[in-house]
This record gives C-alpha cells, sequence and structure tokens, in this order.
C-alpha cells in the first residue's frame, strides 16, 4: 500500500458517508482506468527502473519525488552539465550518472524515461526513447513548437503498447478532477467566465562561470526557443480551462511587457491573454515575475456558483439566489473579505475539513506532480491505457501556447483554426 493510500479516510469516502456524496462523488482516474483496462505486466511486486533525462530544477523536483514513490526506481540520471551528473550522485547514489541520454536508452534495464530538458531539446530525446520501446514522461510544455509536438504526438499515437505522458499535471490532480465532477453536475449554474494568475518575483536568469553554460541555462530568456510565461507557466492554467470548458480557444488576444527585469532580454516578464472559447466563454490569464502579491489561482464563475483552486484547495461560492444543493451543512465555510466560500477539500475526513484552517496546508494532500507521477507508475502496473495528460492533450495545450506566445509578443490578437488541433 503506497504511503497516500494508508492515510486517513479519502475524500470518497467521507462524501459517501453525507449527502455531499451523491453530488461530489470522486473517483480518481487511476482507479477508474484501471478498472476498465487488462493488466499488461504487472510490476506490482518490484519498482518501475526509470531513466531521468535532465537534472536542473525540474529534473531534481522529479527524482525528489519519485524518492516518495515506492513504486519507483531512478536507476539512471542523464545531464550535459557534469556538475548536475555530481549533484545527481548525492541525490540519487544508486543511480548510474550519464552524459549522453542515448546510453540510457540502450539500457535494457531501464523501461520507462522521464524528460526535464529544456523544452527545445524534448523532441529528439522523446523520439529516440519512444524508438528504442522506453515508456515516457515529457514535462509540459510537451515541445517548442506545433510541428515537434505534431511529430512527437503522431510516434506516441503509433505506439499504443508505450505510455506516454505529458507533464499537464492538473488533469492527474484529484482536486481537480473531484471539482471537475462537482462542476459537470451542475453545481455552478452556467459557466460566465473564468480567470487565472500566476505571480513570482524571480528574474529566471541564472548565474554560470561559463558563458556558454550560461547561455544554455538560460534559454527561457532565449525568445528564439522558448514560449515564455504562457507557455512555461501559464500552460497548466489554460490547459485546465480547456478540460473545464471541453472546448479549444479559437483566438486569444496577448499582450507583454518588460516592466522589472529590463537586462537586454526579449521576453516578456508580465503578460495578460484573453482567451476565446467557441460558445462565447472567455479565460482572462495573467502572469508576472516582477511581483509575488497574490500568488496563483484558478477561478471559475458561474450563474449559480463560483469556483476557486488555489494551494492545493478549493472553494465554492453560491449566489444568492442560487438553489440549495442539500450538502453545505457538512462543509467547513472560510471568510474571504464580504464573501463566505465553502471549502471542498480533496483527500480529508469530515473531521479535518471541518477543523482545517483555509491558510494552512492540508496534510492529506499530495502536491500535484506527486499524483501525475503516481498516476504515471500506476499506468505501469495496470496499463498501458490512455492517460488523461497523453499526446493528444499535451499537443493540444502546445497548439494554444505557441499561438498565445505569438499574441502576447506581437501585443496583437491571434486565431487559433481547428485545423491546426488535427493531428492527421
Amino acid at each position: 500500500m503506497s504511503k497516500s493510500s494508508s492515510r486517513s479516510l479519502s475524500r470518497r469516502d467521507f462524501l459517501k458517508r453525507g449527502s455531499m456524496g451523491a453530488v461530489l462523488g470522486f473517483t480518481a482516474h487511476s482507479e477508474a482506468t484501471a478498472q476498465a483496462a487488462s493488466p499488461a505486466s504487472s510490476l506490482s511486486d518490484e519498482a518501475v527502473n526509470c531513466g531521468l533525462i535532465g537534472f536542473g530544477p525540474q529534473g531534481r523536483e522529479l527524482a525528489a519525488t519519485l524518492a516518495r514513490i515506492p513504486e519507483a526506481n531512478v536507476a539512471a540520471v542523464c545531464d550535459t552539465y557534469d556538475v548536475m551528473l555530481k549533484r545527481a550522485a548525492r541525490s540519487v547514489p544508486d543511480a548510474t550518472g550519464h552524459s549522453d541520454y542515448r546510453e540510457v536508452l540502450d539500457n535494457q534495464g531501464i523501461t520507462t524515461v522521464l524528460v526535464a530538458t529544456p523544452t527545445h531539446q524534448h523532441r529528439d530525446i522523446v523520439m529516440d526513447a519512444l524508438d528504442a520501446g522506453k515508456h515516457v514522461y515529457v514535462e509540459a510544455p510537451m515541445a517548442a513548437t506545433i510541428e515537434d509536438a505534431r511529430t512527437m504526438a503522431l510516434a506516441a499515437q503509433a505506439r499504443p503498447k508505450q505510455i506516454f505522458q505529458v507533464g499537464q499535471k492538473y488533469r492527474l490532480n484529484p482536486l481537480y478532477r473531484d471539482v471537475f465532477q462537482f462542476v459537470r453536475s451542475g453545481a455552478v449554474g452556467r459557466y460566465i467566465t473564468a480567470r487565472s494568475q500566476w505571480n513570482t518575483k524571480e528574474s529566471w536568469r541564472r548565474a554560470s562561470p561559463n558563458r556558454e553554460r550560461e547561455q544554455a541555462i538560460n534559454w527561457r530568456l532565449d525568445a528564439g526557443v522558448s514560449l515564455g510565461l504562457i507557455g512555461e507557466r501559464g500552460i497548466h492554467q489554460f490547459d485546465t480551462a480547456m478540460w473545464y470548458f471541453g472546448e479549444r480557444p479559437k483566438a486569444v488576444t496577448g499582450s507583454g511587457q518588460l516592466v522589472l527585469w529590463d537586462d537586454g532580454r526579449a521576453v516578456p516578464d508580465t503578460i495578460q491573454a484573453i482567451f476565446e472559447y467557441p460558445s462565447g466563454l472567455h479565460h482572462t490569464y495573467n502572469a508576472t515575475i516582477a511581483s509575488s502579491f497574490d500568488d496563483m489561482y484558478d477561478m471559475f464563475y458561474g450563474s449559480d456558483s463560483t469556483i476557486m483552486m488555489r494551494d492545493k484547495k478549493a472553494w465554492m461560492f453560491k449566489e444568492v439566489d442560487a438553489p440549495v444543493l442539500g450538502w453545505e451543512v457538512y462543509a467547513r465555510k472560510d471568510d474571504f473579505y464580504k464573501e463566505k466560500g465553502i471549502a471542498l477539500v480533496a483527500n480529508a475526513t469530515q473531521l479535518d475539513a471541518l477543523e482545517q484552517d483555509a491558510t494552512y496546508d492540508d496534510p492529506n494532500v499530495e502536491s500535484p506532480l506527486w499524483y501525475a507521477l503516481k498516476d504515471f507508475m500506476t499506468n505501469h502496473e495496470f496499463g498501458p491505457y490512455p492517460s488523461a495528460a497523453g499526446f493528444q492533450q499535451g499537443y493540444e495545450a502546445v497548439v494554444v501556447a505557441v499561438k498565445a506566445n505569438e499574441a502576447i509578443v506581437n501585443n496583437t490578437r491571434v486565431e487559433i483554426g481547428d485545423d491546426l488541433f488535427a493531428l492527421g
């Protein structure tokens, strides 16, 4: 039994015991798909040997998270920078170190690779990994261009026996999946609009005594290869809106500014984007690395209620004329200025939900990355089944990211033709 499953009662158990369960019954993606799929090869008694390609900040986070998933074993780490390999030797002492990722792919004992290199380097590594018969987890965005993303998606589509998952982690997050089912139940009424934000104060520039290395590690500041804030950060949030709305944007209006980190870079440090959907819905997105105030959140406004998700939590704010759902009496209420939010607490007992402070992290909830990687490992045991963040979702997100970045850089409106989303 995994660490998370041995914890206190799940949200599903809590909901089953209260009238709220009829509305919000939570079913984890991995459980539902595992029941529907025929096991291809059971690895329940042994860990999956993984090769981690790229040991920068995201690669290190992957390694640290995999260390908390018993079904995973990081057997090899690859990085082209010797300093990172030395760091990997300290962090993952049982893993072999490699400067050439092909050495990892040639190892028949490694069945799975996780790609955490700069985005523009994903294509060649992923294609070689698929050709080598490996299961693949690639960080989001899947690629830096629509052409590369299409090539990768078609290759993954042609190999249904190989697991392919993109790091669009909210699609595997129990909280987001729980709220999605809640929204689908009609509790928010009719969608009105959506708004998201990601604010943090960091320059994105990293120093190195080696000029060549400095240029390499600051690839996000290179407008020639970087999708900027909308691609490297916003992709998770506009992907959530696409999922919740059940639509793909038909156009995006964007703007970008350099307001703080004016150090010669061409990539904006502050951006705005408005995504237009065929149904008439709009999703407004703002992000900056010039201020940390108000952090990150996603808001979905409805005619009966509004949902806010932030800090691994979610709340519902009901309209005064909204119908009574019947389960509110069991839920915790938190004050937000002049509003009272009904807490939608994932994976917690009824007692936890009632006593938990709105400003504290829920100890029962893991990070979004943990849930994504846990599902990836579960797919090895019960799959292969199509991932909720598979090649199609990864490809469509890249299409939107590329077009949104184009709109932001040029301060204009860009249409997104429906034909762009077709792989064939």
